[in-house]
């Protein structure tokens, strides 16, 4: 499968775009060159689409994640290795029990706007989250009411042990919003989450659609002597050629997870002035996967879904779509999620003959034309993987008469035909696992999380009572070794069920100018708060 490859000519279309892509009254020498002008240093990150919204109190799509924590903080941070480290909280602990968790925050706080932070934002925001959140409900679903003695303490009393919590509150997962401006107001479609208040080091400052957003130095920051640039901006660059240009002419400086050509970063590494970030993914997990939408007729009888599965070969898309980065994998869990990945489980083998037999048996014979089944083929439009992921598996049925007509849109109209209007046969997506099994892969197979509007929750509307069970018995299970065949026996009846079919953990992996520093600091990488980000020219 062949690369896009960047010409000179292109490159110079796209310089003459450029104030298309800065947005009116906006220069890229001032903004997108990342160099240093009479307000200070700029740096610039790309998106490969606009995101719906900017805080992830209520979202939790790629790009709302990856911004979301540079505004509204939370109460954690965490290292590499999933140590937590104070972010709006100076110390924590949690009872012998598992059932009380206490948080003592950071004094003298303020939100953007001036108004104090106290431990009432603190409480609204978890409560929030756990029911607007898509993966909220499940996060918190055991936390009974949540206490705050003083303006400084916030105490999280649980009806049952939760023993993932304590990773869950970072900004990106969790963030922390002002309650005097959602208090009454549904946090979903609350126009603050486009134009975010927050106390993080940076302060919302401008968004033009379709172009770029701005955020400017929080100058009452907490930590005074942070960030040390004046401006990030973010630009939306949809077409992949014009990203992997703009980031080798400089005119981009911070390239996160997979956003440039897979085929490119071979070269961008060979690059002086370019380096390639593998860390700061410890917290998301990704993996890809198809999801079928179980409402429709077709998809109810398992004999297709397992078609499906021995027609898709893991392997051309972890070689060809994905050019060798990833890792094959047989279930829905990460192999970073240890000890819960079981390296066991085996993938049904690529088989079309078995897949013919089993679309026979289902009912679904070839017609006059060889075609058995018409249908149509949505891929999540984040990174270019996804177009080349769905291309390739339109091929493979098609060898077993499935007419896949791919279909690509926008961010925006994809999740509202995905989670809203459900006007999906199947779809190519990417999904975080996250930092436990309970908070990332919950929401995708509890039947009680099928929540049309609420995006990346059950969207293949699968329900089994068994995976119900497991998942709410490891929701709370406090002995490792009990939680790890709980999730082992998950992983056997989903791999038999086939409600999605998960194929490689994916890549992600990060491009970035080596003049800038501060980006990926921990398990969050870059949806982190980029508090310590520096531009040295």
């Amino acid at each position: 499968m062949k690369s896009t490859l960047w010409t000179p000519v292109s490159r110079r279309r796209l310089l003459s775009h450029s104030a298309g892509f800065a947005g009116a009254g906006l220069l890229l020498s001032a903004c997108g060159s990342g160099k240093r002008d009479a307000r200070g240093a700029t740096v610039t990150m790309l998106l490969p689409a606009e995101p719906p919204v900017i805080t992830a109190i209520a979202h939790t799509a790629f790009n709302t994640v990856l911004l979301s924590g540079k505004v509204n903080e939370g109460l954690l941070s965490y290292d590499f290795d999933l140590t937590p480290r104070p972010e709006l909280a100076t110390s924590w602990s949690v009872s012998d029990d598992g059932l009380t968790y206490r948080f003592t925050l950071r004094r003298n706080v303020l939100w953007h706007d001036g108004k104090p932070f106290t431990a009432a934002d603190v409480a609204w925001s978890i409560d929030a989250v756990r029911q607007y959140h898509p993966r909220g409900r499940g996060t918190f679903a055991n936390v009974e009411h949540i206490e705050t003695p003083d303006a400084g303490t916030v105490i999280i009393h649980l009806a049952k042990p939760a023993p993932y919590l304590l990773r869950a509150f970072a900004g990106c997962e969790t963030p922390i919003v002002p309650r005097h401006l959602y208090e009454g107001r549904d946090p979903a479609t609350n126009p603050v989450n486009r134009a975010p208040i927050g106390t993080g080091p940076f302060k919302f400052k401008t968004w033009e659609p379709g172009s770029h957003i701005i955020f400017e130095r929080n100058p009452l920051y907490w930590a005074s002597s942070k960030p040390g640039v004046e401006q990030l901006v973010v630009r939306f660059i949809p077409d992949l050629a014009a990203r992997s240009a703009a980031v080798e002419a400089g005119e981009v400086q911070l390239a996160p997870y997979s956003s440039v050509a897979l085929s490119d970063i071979r070269r961008f590494s060979a690059m002086p002035h370019l380096g390639i970030e593998l860390r700061g993914t410890e917290y998301n997990n990704s993996v890809s996967r198809v999801e079928f939408n179980l409402d429709r007729p077709f998809f109810q009888d398992v004999r297709v879904r397992q078609a499906f599965a021995h027609v898709i070969d893991r392997d051309v898309i972890h070689r060809t779509v994905n050019f060798g980065y990833g890792q094959v994998i047989a279930g829905p869990i990460h192999p970073n999620l240890k000890p819960f990945f079981d390296p066991s489980l085996k993938a049904p083998p690529v088989d079309l003959r078995m897949a013919e037999n089993l679309l026979d048996a289902a009912g679904l014979r070839r017609g006059a034309d060889g075609i058995r089944l018409r249908l149509h083929h949505d891929y999540v439009p984040s990174t270019d993987n996804y177009a080349r992921g769905a291309d390739y598996i339109r091929q493979a049925l098609a060898k077993v008469g499935i007419d896949a007509q791919v279909r690509s849109q926008d961010f925006a109209t994809y999740i509202k035909r995905v989670y809203t209007a459900r006007d999906f046969d199947f779809t190519y997506n990417g999904m975080s696992d996250l930092f436990d099994p309970t908070v990332g892969l919950q929401r995708l197979y509890w039947s009680k999380n099928f929540k049309p509007g609420v995006p990346f929750s059950n969207g293949a509307h699968y329900s089994n009572p068994k995976i119900d069970a497991l998942l709410e018995a490891a929701a709370v299970e406090r002995d490792v070794e009990k939680r790890k065949d709980q999730f082992r026996q998950f992983q056997q009846i989903v791999l038999e069920d086939v409600p999605d079919i998960t194929l490689v953990a994916a890549p992600d992996i990060g491009v970035y100018d080596k003049r800038v520093s501060g980006f990926t600091v921990g398990a969050t990488g870059m949806s982190g708060n980029f508090a310590g980000l520096r531009f040295d020219a």
